[in-house]
């Protein structure tokens, strides 16, 4: 027979605010790594220390926040943990930058001195929990996870001093799939998932902070009607998608379900990573040494991961605003019209940048119906 875990209301305390502003820090570092091009292309070997850093980052940040939201009570032990990892970031964030590899070693030492910081709480709650044998089967395969990849980003530093190969990809991976496996025998070990989402808001939330600093490049130069249009579908671009974001939040996912979590946090991972995405490919949108092509991919293929991982949250949708098939049809629709249409324009900034904000907008409209049974 199965044992249940009732826990109180958590709310999010302010010193996961606190811990969370290093994150906007490392956001800003990260996106900046795409800002080095040559010959208007983005450095393919920038491009895959974005990504790398990026998935690193947050990863780190969902591993802190599960605990917290299991097992946190705001306490000293809790400040020190949260505390020391802030310290660590910093290198990490440092290290991110077009000269890389030059930081490798500090930015993996780091790396995984907070894994292991975060496997030693969990390693503390699987003693004080000697009474419950299935709570402390779940701990441990929590900290087999976190100490390995621990162990494998560690083992990243004398191969690439060795080989000169970054592999740095295996260890997220190993995280990401080891998490999902374990996670599906863990039901019984229910998440607070109305404190779990608003942590995974407030992480979106910091990221369009980001955005919204970031087109402030169009606001610049000269008070002309073309700036002023720039600036204005940029802006209309920025509140669209967090429109659609904020619907889904709080009108059609069902905040107080029963649930792991695991999958709405590894889907926030790609959320994240696409508005990412986004903000630098609004800012590649204005400038001209950019070749046109790539940064025409890059800003689809943006708002296309941003989208398709939003609607796979409707796996935790209520009942009344689960979307029917013809959602995923119009989807698709949009989606294809999209694209064929940015294409054929794609020698018209005008019409692109116009195109994009009637393409948002298509989208929070059908989302906005769907959530709107709910807003009473």
């Amino acid at each position: 027979m199965k044992k249940t875990h009732t826990k109180e209301e958590k709310k999010v305390e302010y010193l996961e605010l606190i811990y969370d502003l290093i994150f906007v820090y490392i956001i800003g570092r990260n996106n900046s790594l795409l800002h080095h091009t040559a010959e208007g292309r983005i450095q393919p070997g920038m491009f895959l220390a974005y990504i790398l850093c990026t998935f690193a980052v947050i990863q780190i940040w969902n591993y802190s926040t599960y605990y917290i939201n299991l097992y946190g009570k705001n306490g000293l032990r809790e400040h020190i943990f949260l505390f020391s990892n802030m310290f660590l970031l910093y290198f990490i964030g440092e290290g991110t930058r077009e000269h890389w590899e030059s930081f490798h070693t500090q930015y993996h030492a780091a790396w995984a001195l907070i894994l292991l910081n975060i496997a030693l709480q969990y390693i503390i709650e699987y003693r004080r929990h000697a009474d419950d044998s299935e709570l402390q089967s779940n701990i441990r395969k929590i900290i087999f996870t976190l100490v390995t990849e621990a162990i494998m980003v560690l083992a990243m530093i004398p191969l690439y001093r060795t080989t000169g190969i970054d592999a740095s990809y295996v260890p997220i991976l190993f995280g990401i799939v080891i998490t999902m496996i374990t996670g599906r025998g863990s039901r019984e070990t229910a998440v607070d998932f109305a404190h779990l989402s608003e942590r995974a808001m407030l992480y979106v939330v910091f990221t369009f902070g980001e955005m919204v600093i970031a087109i402030a490049g169009y606001f610049e130069g000269d008070f002309s009607f073309s700036s002023v249009y720039f600036s204005l579908m940029a802006f209309l671009i920025v509140v669209g998608l967090f429109l659609s974001y904020g619907t889904f939040y709080d009108h059609i996912i069902d905040r107080e379900q029963s649930t792991d979590g695991l999958w709405y946090m590894l889907i926030h991972i790609f959320i994240i990573f696409g508005l990412n995405n986004i903000t630098t490919s609004l800012e590649f949108m204005r400038e001209e040494s950019i070749e046109l092509l790539p940064k025409l991919a890059f800003l689809i293929g943006s708002f296309l991961i941003y989208f398709v991982f939003l609607f796979l949250t409707r796996r935790y949708a209520k009942k009344s605003c689960r979307p029917p098939l013809s959602f995923y049809l119009k989807m698709a629709g949009l989606a294809v019209s999209f694209i064929v249409l940015m294409i054929l324009f794609r020698e018209n900034m005008w019409v692109n940048i116009a195109l994009s904000v009637v393409y948002v907008y298509a989208i929070y409209i059908i989302i906005y119906r769907i959530g709107r049974f709910n807003r009473e």
